[in-house]
């Protein structure tokens, strides 16, 4: 089965990668599996602080990749795969992308002004050849009929 992976954050340009994915997945009766990165803190002096700060951020990650979730399944009738990790995300995303060879494809969003972030520069730059499935890239300036129209 086509499986769409997206990862998300708490981003605008995150919920519109989301929205197309899950509604390419519908349309090509393929299946859905949503990524949330949990930022990993700082060093900081003491440990038990830092174990809180990244508590937290896995809890932020969870609620907000539960909530997607829940979204898309009462939107669409779509059950979407989920997956929360810490780590760096280029490694996370490699890892994931070879540990799922029914992934077809990876959604990532881009913010409608700035610079890519670290995700998009990785991917569609020079290792782009090395994927093993297409890398696409949902603009930020789109809006959501648009995203609709495109998918």
């Amino acid at each position: 089965m086509r499986t769409y992976l997206v990862v998300i954050d708490e981003t605008d340009e995150a919920r519109l990668a989301l929205r197309f994915a899950s509604r390419r997945a519908a349309k090509t009766s393929g299946a859905l599996h949503i990524l949330a990165l949990v930022e990993q803190a700082d060093f900081v002096a003491w440990g038990g602080v830092q174990a809180t700060m990244e508590e937290e951020a896995r809890v932020r990650a969870e609620e907000l990749v539960t909530a997607a979730a829940g979204s898309i399944f009462e939107e669409m009738g779509m059950r979407p795969a989920i997956t929360v990790k810490s780590g760096d995300a280029i490694e996370v995303v490699k890892a994931m992308l070879a540990e799922h060879p029914e992934i077809a494809a990876l959604v990532l969003g881009s913010a409608a002004q700035g610079a890519p972030g670290p995700l998009i520069a990785h991917f569609t730059g020079i290792n782009a050849g090395t994927l093993p499935c297409p890398v696409m890239v949902i603009p930020g300036s789109l809006s959501a009929e648009s995203v609709d129209d495109l998918s």
